[in-house]
Formats: structure tokens, sequence, C-alpha cells
């Protein structure tokens, strides 16, 4: 499970390598004046909790790391993370960290970087073509099966289900959606599944859902694939006097994704009922240690590292690092046999932002 102290431990070379990154003191954007190398940030958006999060470890780690930073926003918009790459290759970039929330479209970009020798690291998301030097993201299909099995369970294997789903252009949305489809059809057949396509909107996923409860007042279960719902969600279900504790049959079970700190709490007051972590400190610090590692000439093989995770190889010549991402509950009781962590543990970075 990830742990607030793996902050601390430095990444190693597996299978048999070993790379001790180098600490020192940088700065966000403004140099630190001394030899630090240069790497583009771009940020996916800043319309989320999570995201904020994330931009808000980025420069602590660069100061860790001896990584000067030059830090963009592409707001969610493809052409403007195409647009902040190019503007990073005339600043002279060595390194560039980006979370293309389009994994279709950053391709070109990539092979142009590639020919500059410049190398990438993708967080969050997995290039649908292209290389990268390394992707640090979780298990995105663990996700999907992590919240079909908590409800699956709570609502002992029958109800209606709504997916408020996330962009289906992006890897995260679609490895989500098509993990939880298949354990639903798998483990629980006797539920009906309602995919409602939000493209990470939240005004588009609230409006959804509300369709879906005029049509379906019986759902019982709401999977929400990021935060980014969570308000729209809470209103609806407030709206229809169906904030009930989860022995009442009247009872919603939602569970979201991303381990936001309003999560945490809306799970502690009985307003939700699980989320699953995503590590947005974790992130941050391997995506720069990742990128610092590729400028220092460091090569990862497939296998555990010494951060709790695993390095797979996705196709050939692209690498990923997936971090743990564990299902929170109220009590921690284990879901499907497998584990979980209450709402107040205080490995959760939702706990410590």
């Amino acid at each position: 499970m990830e742990r607030r102290a793996l902050l601390s431990v430095g990444l190693t070379v597996l299978l048999g390598a070993s790379a001790t990154l180098a600490a020192g003191c940088g700065d966000d954007g403004t140099g630190s004046g001394g030899s630090a190398q240069l790497v583009g940030v771009d940020y996916p958006r800043s319309d989320t909790d999570f995201w904020n999060s994330y931009i808000r470890y980025v420069p602590q780690f660069a100061d860790e790391l001896d990584v000067e930073t030059k830090t963009t926003n592409s707001q969610n918009d493809i052409a403007n993370l195409i647009s902040n790459t190019q503007a990073f290759m005339s600043q002279g970039v060595k390194g560039v960290v980006m979370a293309p929330q389009d994994t279709a479209a950053i391709g070109p970009t990539l092979t142009q970087l590639e020919s500059r020798d410049i190398p990438v690291v993708t967080i969050d998301t997995r290039p649908d073509t292209g290389r990268v030097f390394m992707v640090v993201r979780a298990d995105n299909r663990a996700y999907g099966i992590k919240a079909c099995q908590f409800l699956g369970t709570k609502l002992g294997g029958t109800g209606k289900v709504v997916m408020l789903q996330g962009g289906l252009d992006s890897i995260n949305g679609r490895d989500r959606t098509e993990a939880f489809n298949e354990c639903m059809r798998k483990d629980f057949p006797g539920i009906t599944v309602f995919g409602e396509a939000t493209d990470w909107k939240a005004d588009v996923a609230a409006s959804k859902l509300q369709t879906r409860f005029a049509s379906d007042p019986d759902v019982r279960g709401i999977y929400m694939q990021s935060s980014f719902a969570l308000s729209g969600t809470l209103q609806i279900l407030k709206q229809r006097g169906l904030q009930v504790p989860p022995s009442d049959p009247k009872h919603v079970f939602v569970v979201s994704n991303d381990g936001i700190p309003e999560e945490l709490k809306n799970i502690g007051e009985g307003l939700i009922d699980a989320t699953v972590s995503q590590p947005a400190d974790l992130y941050a610090r391997y995506g720069l240690e990742y990128v610092k590692a590729a400028m220092d000439g460091k090569t990862f093989q497939p296998g555990p590292t010494d951060h709790g995770s695993t390095i797979i190889q996705v196709r050939d010549g692209l690498l990923e690092d997936q971090l743990p991402a564990p299902l929170v509950t109220l009590d921690g009781a284990p879901i499907a046999g497998e584990p979980t962590l209450t709402f107040d543990d205080a490995s959760l970075w939702g706990n410590n932002a």
C-alpha cells in the first residue's frame, strides 16, 4: 500500500542494476542558479482537486531532486498540450513530464520529441502510440474492478448502477470502463449497468445522472470514474432524498476515484461509501525521478520496484510503473477478499494534503 514514508525512497534500477538519484535544491520555473537540469512539466488541468494537489506537489519534489522546471497548463485541451510542448523545445528543455488527456492525438508530438532525444515521462495516462521513457500511473483496470466488486457486493448481486465514465478518448476512461463492465458481466450478471459518457466534465455528469434517475429511480449504485462528478452527484442524491444510511433500502452506494480530501471527508460523513486513492503525490515524485533518470542515462526493466509498485512492459519499448492505489472505505473491511484502507488512514495522501 502507498505510505507517506515512500516519499523518501529513491528509485532502484531493477534486475541487478541500481540508480541513486541526486538530491538537492531547485526551483519551479525560475532555476536554482546551479547545475539543475531543465524539465518541462505540463499540468493537464487545474479544475479538479486531484490535479490541483498534483500541481502543488511538483515544485516540492523538483526542489528535492535539483530539477529546474518550466511549467504550463494545457487545460484538458490537446491543442494546448501540443503548443506547450513546442514551447518547451524552443526553451531548451532536456526532458518533459506530461499527462495527455487525449492519449491518441499526442503520438506525433512524442515522435518529434524522440527525434530530438528529449525523454518523456507521462503521468496518469499512457499514450496509444509513440515511445516514452516511462509511464507513471496506477493500474486503471484495477480501479474499475475494485469499484465493481464493491458495488456488486454491497448490492448483493442485483439491481441497477450508473457508471459516470470519463473521456473514452483517454486510456484511463477506457480501462476503467472496460474493466468495470467485464467484472460486472462475469461476477454480478444480475446487475444492470448504465454507462454514461461525460468527457470528464462535471456538468455533463450531473445532467446525465439526473436524467438516469428520472427514467430509473431504483438505481442503487453509482461509480464515478473521477471526483470531477462528486459535487453534482451529492447534490442530486440530496435533492431526491437518497442521502440515507446504508441500512436504509433507499441508500445509493457511491464509489469514486481519486482519494482527494473531500472524498475522504464524505466517506466519514456517510455521504459516499468508497473511493480508490490515486497517488497524486507519488505521480509528482516519480514523474520527476524518472525523467531525471532518463536525462542521466539510466535504464529500467520490468519487475518489482523498491517503492511498492511493479514495472510492466505494455508493448515493445514502453514501460509502465504501476503505483499502488488502494480502495478506501469507512470501516476498512475487505471486499472480495482484497484489503481496503479506512478513510482516516494516515498513509493516504488525501489526509496529508
